[in-house]
């Protein structure tokens, strides 16, 4: 039966907030299995995660067709006709995950400036985040701005990216009744986190302004602009710019 189990202790120090084993291995259904490499979302965990992910994808084991990196773990998906059985596959994954911890964690990231126009006709709860923080309106885009961010996870739609770095005065509850459509380049914020509607698709987060640039590229390889690790930054554009953007 699947089980969970422990890499070798020399993935003890594989990021802030780990157990005693320093990674967890934990089946997701029948087709997948999640290595947690930690408790907290932080610089320094996502920078082992990235390590490991880019080991897995150099490197997968046999039946491996799936690696995807979020927060504090990796899923690694598998066709288990492929991998010699379950305790086998984590094995291999235990294996990598020491030969992974040996390496320099990822410290440089690549830097992704993403063009957002906050005016009032792109930012309808714009003023509900500004009450919110007591701050006026104004005031929350040169925060939102100003912060650096870093993609934690890919999902919910293809492309969009979960931003952890908000400012702590501009965290807002979700909606409490979501949106059935929200415009493909709206710009949330969502509790703790701020992130980009790739597509038009229903929403919950508090839109604050929108952005011209396509985050997901279906003819693109790879489609979706961001990825894990990357850092991002916005930069205010007014009404006329977001117009005339190719």
């Amino acid at each position: 039966m699947p089980g969970k189990g422990c890499a070798p202790s020399g993935l003890a120090s594989a990021g802030g907030g780990s157990d005693n084993c320093g990674m967890t291995l934990s089946p997701l259904g029948d087709a997948a299995v999640v290595l947690e490499l930690g408790h907290e979302i932080d610089v320094t965990t996502l920078a082992h995660v990235r390590a490991l992910t880019a080991l897995l994808e150099r490197d997968p084991p046999p039946g491996v067709t799936d690696v995807v990196p979020a927060y504090a773990s990796v899923t690694v998906f598998y066709d288990l006709v492929r991998t010699g059985g379950y305790e086998q596959l984590c094995a291999e994954l235990k294996t990598r995950a020491g030969r992974a911890a040996t390496q320099p964690p990822f410290e440089t990231a690549r830097v992704v400036e993403i063009p957002v126009c906050y005016e009032e006709a792109f930012a309808p709860d714009l003023g509900y985040v500004a009450a919110h923080a007591g701050l006026r309106p104004e005031e929350v885009v040169v925060l939102h701005s100003g912060a650096d961010y870093r993609v934690h996870a890919i999902g919910f739609v293809p492309g969009f990216p979960y931003l952890g770095g908000l400012p702590e005065r501009l965290q807002t509850p979700r909606r409490a009744t979501p949106r059935t459509l929200v415009p493909p380049g709206s710009v949330g914020i969502g509790a703790a986190q701020t992130g980009v509607y790739p597509l038009a698709t229903p929403g919950g987060w508090n839109l604050i302004g929108r952005t011209p640039l396509a985050l997901f590229r279906p003819q693109a390889e790879p489609p979706a602009l961001l990825r894990v690790g990357d850092q991002v930054r916005f930069r205010p554009i007014a009404a006329e710019e977001f117009a005339a953007w190719k």
